[in-house]
């Protein structure tokens, strides 16, 4: 016995129940007022400990001359006197009456030309070689002997020789500034050829590069820093040397003009040019450094 369950079918139109709106009370939101960026307070604290210790320093120094000039009578003249004689001086350092009287300028100038032809032909040679050395172990227990035997002989030992060969002053000077410049270069270069990671010369082993690739892709950009490094240690060494190299070889330079107010007893004009080579000193310093931060990644302290 099948039941059959029927359905009343709905009515066609029902009416839907009406339904209420409940409103609800809207929250009128605060309008935030326009930020304005705080202006930070100036930070006397780091002017003051940027500024201040130098000027102390330069103060003390001054302080320190004065005494020992008026301790000494004629000998050492007093910074003021040296003041007036550096403004003299420099109003007119480019000045020329021949070749044994000429301005502090040009003297500056002649050396930093010295400087920077024998620090160039050091850097030709010596990059290369510091490559060469830390990349092929032959070559590295080849030269380590002749590098440690001849890098503690001082610059100026090698002058004469300079002198011997060249048979003439200026040469041998530039070959002095050569052969001090070139062992800092070839011992950083390549020591950081030798630091460079293994593995990554194992990559370059298996995708079968070329020696050149190897230099230029993998080693040239590890060992940057190690390469700058090398040579803001060959022109430091090079300024230095450059000034006792003239005064035994004279011609026109710093070094020469410094022994010439020597002979001529003008001890100020001596103070004057002590301030100067280290000012020289202190603009090259900065500039190397600025060059091997803007290739670096890493912090270069001076």
């Amino acid at each position: 016995m099948v039941s059959a369950v029927f359905h009343t079918p709905l009515p066609a139109h029902t009416e839907a129940a009406p339904v209420r709106a409940e409103t609800t009370p809207v929250r009128a939101e605060p309008v935030e007022a326009p930020r304005t960026t705080a202006r930070l307070p100036f930070d006397w604290r780091a002017l003051w400990l940027r500024v201040v210790p130098p000027l102390l320093g330069l103060g003390l120094l001054v302080l320190l001359w004065q005494v020992i000039a008026q301790s000494t009578g004629s000998g050492i003249p007093s910074p003021a006197f040296t003041w007036d004689a550096a403004v003299k001086l420099f109003s007119a350092p480019f000045y020329s009456n021949g070749p044994n009287d000429q301005g502090i300028g040009w003297n500056v100038l002649s050396s930093l030309q010295r400087v920077g032809m024998g620090f160039g032909m050091a850097a030709l040679v010596g990059i290369p070689a510091g490559f060469l050395i830390g990349r092929f172990r032959f070559l590295s227990r080849m030269f380590n002997p002749l590098i440690s035997l001849l890098r503690p002989v001082s610059p100026l030992a090698w002058l004469p020789i300079g002198l011997l060969v060249f048979k003439g002053a200026n040469p041998a000077a530039i070959w002095t500034i050569f052969i001090c410049s070139i062992w800092p270069m070839v011992i950083n270069t390549a020591v950081g050829v030798q630091r460079v990671p293994q593995d990554y010369l194992n990559v370059a082993r298996v995708l079968n590069l070329s020696e050149w690739k190897v230099i230029t892709k993998i080693l040239l950009p590890a060992v940057l820093p190690y390469m700058l490094t090398g040579v803001r240690l060959a022109v430091g060494t090079a300024w230095l040397v450059i000034v006792a190299a003239e005064m035994l070889t004279g011609g026109v330079g710093i070094g020469f003009w410094v022994w010439d107010e020597w002979n001529n007893l003008n001890v100020a004009h001596i103070i004057i040019a002590i301030f100067t080579i280290g000012l020289v000193g202190l603009v090259l310093e900065f500039a190397l450094v600025q060059l091997a931060t803007a290739f670096t990644y890493e912090e270069v302290k001076s």
